[in-house]
């Protein structure tokens, strides 16, 4: 597939948006005595329900294309949906929310390590001043200082998230001949299959909670929170941000993905109240300020390639 850095960048950046409507609307189900193994396992089943349809009619005629890429398809779901939802919620019991999110975005420095490994070429230096500009932006836009030193098993699930994540960005960005809306949908399924059999087990707990929730400061069906939670902060989410990733490339694309934290501090104020405080407002430019470094050191480095006839992105699968 041909490259567009534009469209990528808009598919993404709506991605993250609609990634970052997910906090306010779990935060009321889970208020209500939702449990959040519940609120997720119903966000990506659900999704998966809406997307799976229209997907498979999409390679009704390349069954055998689906078939091969079933392997593929199914890490996908098991680390960037699965193990990123699983260890999120399960590091946000013993951390602060701020702390376990930060050590979630450590995946992207797993993104640079996996390039590195996969193409045996350091990153350029402006990626790495990427890394630590987008890290530090991380820090003052969640805010998180005067901590305590955190649990420990907390910060393990933490890092099962940042590999969940940094699987999202390197996967996603592979190329495959299945369309990016069909292998969206094949991950959401594969990982609600895992979720599903975690829930059954009862390694992950699943509880109902009220049926209306408080959204806003309005009382609100809780049927329509999670509404929300399957349609635009997942389906539509992971649609975008395959479709995005596959045109910008992993390690920028887990860049941009940055911006998800800015959209979830803006959803808060609007649904929540939340305020954000003024470090924070200077998190966001200093994150932005890291995804131009990285955007400058992607171009360094294809320049690099052409000039050495080298290809530098994520190898393709092996068909």
């Amino acid at each position: 597939m041909r490259r567009r850095v534009g469209v990528g960048l808009v598919a993404l950046v709506l991605s993250s948006a609609a990634f970052g409507t997910s906090g306010p609307f779990a935060k009321s189900l889970i208020e209500a005595g939702w449990s959040p193994g519940a609120v997720v396992l119903l966000r990506i089943a659900g999704a998966a329900a809406l997307l799976l349809p229209i997907g498979l009619w999409q390679v009704r005629h390349q069954m055998r294309a689906v078939v091969r890429e079933l392997p593929l398809v199914g890490l996908y779901g098991c680390l960037a949906v699965a193990a990123a939802q699983l260890g999120y919620f399960q590091a946000v019991e013993r951390l602060a929310v701020g702390v376990a999110l930060l050590i979630e975005y450590l995946g992207i420095v797993l993104v640079v390590l996996a390039v590195w490994v996969l193409t045996r070429r350091a990153p350029h230096r402006l990626t790495g001043v990427g890394i630590v500009l987008a890290l530090v932006g991380l820090a003052l836009v969640l805010d998180v200082t005067g901590q305590r030193t955190p649990d420990l098993v907390g910060v393990a699930w933490g890092l099962l998230a940042a590999t969940g994540l940094a699987g999202h960005y390197v996967l996603a960005a592979r190329e495959t001949t299945l369309p990016s809306f069909t292998f969206a949908a094949l991950g959401l399924g594969s990982g609600a299959v895992v979720l599903g059999v975690l829930g059954a087990t009862g390694v992950l707990p699943m509880v109902a909670g009220d049926s209306r929730v408080d959204v806003a400061g309005h009382a609100t069906p809780a049927w329509l929170a999670l509404a929300e939670l399957v349609v635009v902060a997942a389906a539509v989410a992971y649609v975008l941000g395959v479709l995005g990733a596959r045109h910008l490339g992993s390690t920028l694309a887990s860049f941009v993905g940055l911006t998800e934290v800015l959209f979830a501090v803006l959803f808060a104020w609007l649904v929540l109240g939340e305020l954000p405080g003024p470090w924070q407002l200077v998190g966001g430019v200093v994150i932005l300020a890291g995804v131009a470094a990285v955007r400058l050191g992607e171009r360094a480095r294809a320049e690099d390639g052409e000039r050495d006839g080298a290809d530098f992105d994520l190898p393709s699968p092996v068909a």
